[in-house]
Parts: C-alpha cells; sequence; structure tokens
C-alpha cells in the first residue's frame, strides 16, 4: 500500500501519531526513497509535455514526412537520422548520469531508438535494397502500410531498442520495439504466406496472435522485472492489438457478439485482478460497442435510439462510480485469496 504526505500529516492531526513521529516517519520514509524516485513517470502536466515532445520528434522524421522530406535522397536521410540520433543519444545520456534526470534522459534515447527506421530507409534508397516487394513511397509509409520491404527497418529499430535498454533501463523504450515487432508480424506475412500485401482478414488474424503472445510476453516480463513497470508497455499493446483484432471481426453471429461481450466483461476482472486499467479501459470499451450494436438493432429507425445509447453512456459511469466506491474491499478480497504467484502480478493501485 502506498501513503501520501498529506495522510501522514491526517494521522498526526487525529491524534493516530504525535507531530514527531511524523517528522521522524517522514525523514525515515525520504531516506529509503530511490534517487530518482522525484523523477518516476507519473501523470502530471511536466511528464506529459515530456512523452509529448519525444513522440512530436519521432512522429515529425517519420508519420509526418513529406515527399520533399524524401527528395532529399537516401544518403541525405540516413544522415540526418544518425545527427538525430548521436545528438538525442548525447543528451539522453547527460540528463541520465549527469542529471539524474531518469525521464527526460530515457526519452532522449527512446527518440534516437526511434530514428532507426528513416537511417535504415535511407541506406535502402541509396543502394536500392528493396526486397520483391517493391519501394514504398516515403518513409511515411512505414507506419501506415504493410510492406515485405520494411521488415530491416523493423529488425534495426529492435536490436536498437535492445542495445538501449541493456544500458537504459527505460520502460518507454519497450513501447518502440513493441510498435516495431508488431509491424515486423505484419510485414512477414506476405514472405511467410504468400498473400498480396492489404489482406484485411489476415492482418486481423495475425494481430489478434500477436496480441496474445505479447500479453503473456507482459506476463513473464512483470514476473522478472525488479523495478521499473516494464510490463506496462507490453500489456497496453498486446491488449490493443488483441482487442483490436477481434473487434474488427465483421459479419459475426449473434453467438459470436454475445461471446465478444463476455470476453469485455473478463477483461473488467481482469483488471480488477491485476491491477491493470488497460484491462478496464478496453473492456469498457468492448462492452459499449456491443451495447450499442444491440441498441442499434432494437431501436433501428427508432426515435428513441439516441435515447438508448445515451442510457448505455449513463450504465457505464454508475458502474465506475459503483466500482470506484467499492475498489478497495474488492482489491482486499483479490489480496487475500489470490494465491502468491497472482499477488506477483498485481501492480500497487495509483
Amino acid at each position: 500500500m502506498r501513503y501520501s504526505a498529506e495522510d501522514l500529516q491526517a494521522a498526526a492531526q487525529a491524534g493516530v501519531i504525535t507531530p514527531a513521529q511524523e517528522a521522524a516517519l517522514r525523514a525515515f520514509l525520504d531516506a529509503r526513497r530511490p534517487a530518482a524516485a522525484s523523477d518516476a513517470p507519473r501523470f502530471d502536466i511536466v511528464h506529459l509535455l515530456w512523452y509529448a515532445g519525444a513522440l512530436i520528434v519521432i512522429s515529425a522524421m517519420g508519420l509526418f514526412s513529406t515527399m520533399a522530406f524524401a527528395g532529399l535522397g537516401g544518403a541525405a536521410l540516413t544522415a540526418t537520422a544518425l545527427i538525430y540520433a548521436v545528438a538525442f543519444w548525447w543528451t539522453g545520456h547527460y540528463l541520465w548520469h549527469v542529471k539524474n534526470l531518469r525521464t527526460p534522459g530515457g526519452l532522449c534515447i527512446a527518440v534516437a531508438v526511434g530514428m532507426m527506421p528513416l537511417a535504415v530507409y535511407g541506406v535502402q534508397e541509396a543502394f536500392g535494397l528493396w526486397s520483391e516487394f517493391g519501394k514504398p513511397d516515403t518513409i511515411r509509409s512505414f507506419y501506415i502500410w504493410v510492406k515485405g520491404s520494411f521488415i530491416f527497418m523493423e529488425l534495426a529499430t529492435i536490436v536498437a531498442a535492445l542495445v538501449a535498454l541493456a544500458f537504459y533501463r527505460f520502460p518507454f523504450i519497450v513501447f518502440l520495439m513493441a510498435v516495431a515487432l508488431w509491424f515486423l508480424s505484419m510485414d512477414l506475412v506476405p514472405w511467410i504466406t504468400g498473400t498480396p500485401h492489404g489482406d484485411f482478414e489476415t492482418g486481423r488474424k495475425v494481430s489478434i496472435g500477436f496480441g496474445a503472445v505479447m500479453v503473456i510476453a507482459a506476463v513473464i516480463v512483470h514476473l522478472r522485472q525488479r523495478s521499473g513497470d516494464f510490463a506496462f508497455w507490453l500489456y497496453l499493446f498486446g491488449v490493443m492489438t488483441f482487442w483490436g483484432g477481434i473487434t474488427a471481426t465483421s459479419n459475426g453471429t449473434n453467438l459470436d457478439k454475445a461471446l465478444y461481450c463476455a470476453m469485455n466483461v473478463v477483461f473488467l476482472g481482469i483488471a480488477v485482478v491485476l491491477g491493470r486499467r488497460v484491462f478496464a479501459v478496453f473492456g469498457a470499451l468492448g462492452i459499449a460497442i456491443y451495447l450499442g450494436d444491440l441498441a442499434e438493432k432494437l431501436f433501428r429507425d427508432s426515435l428513441l435510439f439516441p435515447f438508448a445509447l445515451s442510457l448505455i453512456g449513463i450504465a457505464i459511469i454508475a458502474l465506475g462510480l459503483f466500482l470506484h466506491r467499492r475498489l478497495p474491499a474488492i482489491e482486499a478480497w483479490c489480496d487475500a485469496r489470490l494465491p502468491k504467484g497472482m499477488q506477483r502480478l498485481r501492480v500497487a493501485p495509483a
């Protein structure tokens, strides 16, 4: 369980402990706190800005690149990527080791890793090293389309992420590696099966399988990690791809849709048991999608349809309020009954 400074102050004001005991306990807890604890990732404006800035830089050099940027030529693109990578690596190394600012330092290292697709794209462009699947239009296509020629870019990103993790234990780097692994799983399909690119059904099935493997990997990482929540990004990406692949299923029977709703209810249960909110987010979305589809069929072309959807939304909010009030009791019940192996998979409530 986690206690804040406000909790200690409230205990002293209530007479549970004396002011002297509060001061001594606060000093003791401060001494036990790791040196980088003040810089640990948390949900505040400073950390949001740090993460947003890193994502903007990575996106600017890939997802939002233009034809003019690609027109610089392969050598120039590789040089640009390497200059960015070295500059951000040096900055990140300095912040990490000299200033002891792990979050901005780790994000700079992640940006350096994120330059690998651009660097490899430039090399392939300069020497014409495209596979039988042909050359993509721009580096931007790497983030949008499935294409066998991207495999070398994904492998380079995975290797760079593994090297970075060996020296800088920063969980967000795992996210970049997870994205590259997902892209790799999609781009390998044409090589292995011979199916054409753009086959939606094949890609959907690959996403389901990849997501399931990623969740299993998250469980393993969670059990082995000593510090830092390296499993968070694996859980997030694994659940997102698994849930997304199943949600994208079309022409399902009523039984299939009922099973889909049941799966999302199970997600809510997993969220309570493990304390992983990502399961709750996608579980709630899935239930809303199922109920919306059900309401659309029951109230098709009816004036009551928007009111039915409104009631669904209100019901979900009410469910959240219900769980919010009883969550401590539910978590205590789980802690008392879960085997020790399962308790290790739980995360402390934020």
